[in-house]
């Protein structure tokens, strides 16, 4: 029989409470970098994402998520409206905490996915579509990935892919949906054409900050437990972040002889990202690699929207797509801590990986497009033009983030 271990439940209680933190800071975080006519609708698709996706968890989604599969591709309704759960521990997955504890945990995750994508979104999307979006996109795409990655029986936990944290369930799903979102809905009026900059970059370096800050929950809080695993997840975690925000700081060096605050803080969040998946199976050095090589290497994805002419406004397929990808992916070649990856001689590892990555990336993408075309011909996705150039504080909200 299971006992309750008053340290774990603390910790992921604490860790549930930082990742929830995470949302309204991913809110400043993009809130700040769009224009001043569009901050408050920016903030409130994040922070919508903290009511419905919660409402969404407790009746169907942890249900869905991990509750008793369907063949190790989606749960089932053992579970709906949180039957069968108590403040008991999980005989599958929190051993040493209340069940209601881990429900809690995975509601956090569950709330900020969808919020990530909102980034991609923002000044040109209907605030009826989003919400519409968020609801559905979260039954039927977040749902059935977090069963195959994080489920006892989901396929890919099964086949051995490591995602300790969210890089395939969190980011690269995010990432995915946020690129093809924004091939559907186009470009906002002037992109490429006229500046469009952030209004508020001290709302964005707060929002940095809270993010950090809170990612210690979200990744070292992912071992369910107060102890060596929970530590090394914590100090990987900020290791990637750090080396990440340099390495994209010098890479603007390179490039335009300046380091802004925004590019910084946007390295911070893909150390972040990128750590995410490897967090508590690889050592210091490994946090150290992966964090630098996501830096630079979003440093200059994040440019690609340029060069093809996809407008993803605030970069979460160059920052959460590419960087989750990588992490990913170096998950299979730095593991060492309860695996092994490809520098332990375990090519196998690699695979696992790359096909986690490749099956998140198809799924994702495919029944995003197909969300974004039913709400389309339902009640339409975009604000019409004389909205998106009055902006979408007052058109969607009747309210002014700030007063002349």
């Amino acid at each position: 029989m299971h006992v309750i271990n008053k340290a774990d439940t603390t910790w992921l209680l604490i860790s549930s409470a930082l990742v929830l933190l995470m949302t309204p800071g991913l809110a400043l975080f993009y809130g700040g970098m769009v224009r001043s006519k569009n901050a408050v609708n920016t903030l409130m698709m994040s922070f919508v994402c903290m009511g419905i996706v919660t409402i969404e968890w407790i009746i169907l989604g942890y249900s869905l998520s991990f509750g008793s599969g369907l063949g190790g591709f989606l749960g089932g309704l053992n579970h709906i409206f949180l039957n069968g759960v108590t403040s008991n521990p999980s005989k599958d997955y929190a051993v040493t905490v209340p069940e209601y504890a881990f429900v809690t945990f995975q509601m956090m995750f569950a709330i900020i996915t969808p919020a990530l994508i909102s980034g991609a979104l923002v000044e040109r999307m209907k605030f009826s579509a989003y919400i519409l979006f968020i609801l559905l996109w979260s039954i039927f795409v977040y749902n059935p990935i977090c069963h195959w990655v994080w489920a006892k029986d989901g396929w890919l936990y099964k086949l051995g892919a490591l995602d300790f944290a969210g890089g395939t369930v969190v980011h690269i799903n995010a990432g995915i949906s946020a690129l093809v979102a924004a091939f559907v809905l186009g470009r906002r009026k002037g992109f490429m054409r006229e500046q469009i900059l952030p209004h508020n970059v001290v709302l964005t370096a707060l929002g940095t900050g809270l993010l950090w800050f809170g990612w210690f929950g979200f990744n070292a809080g992912s071992a369910l437990e107060a102890g060596k695993l929970s530590s090394l997840a914590f100090i990987t975690t900020h290791v990637a972040a750090a080396s990440a925000a340099f390495a994209w700081m010098i890479a603007e060096y390179i490039r335009f002889g300046r380091a802004s605050t925004i590019g910084f803080c946007s390295g911070a969040v893909a150390g972040l990202v990128a750590i995410t998946p490897a967090s508590g199976f690889v050592g210091i050095k490994g946090a150290l690699a992966i964090g630098l090589i996501a830096g630079a290497l979003c440093s200059y994805t994040v440019e690609l929207k340029i060069k093809f002419g996809y407008d993803d406004s605030l970069d979460v397929f160059g920052v959460h797509g590419i960087g989750g990808l990588w992490g990913a992916i170096a998950t299979g070649i730095f593991a060492r801590v309860g695996a092994k990856g490809l520098l332990l001689g375990n090519f196998s590892q690699l695979l696992k990986q790359i096909l986690a990555c490749a099956a998140t990336i198809v799924y994702s993408a495919v029944l995003t497009f197909v969300i974004l075309k039913l709400i389309e011909a339902v009640i339409g996705l975009r604000v019409t033009r004389e909205d998106e150039e009055m902006g979408l504080d007052l058109t969607q909200h009747g309210e002014e983030a700030y007063k002349v």
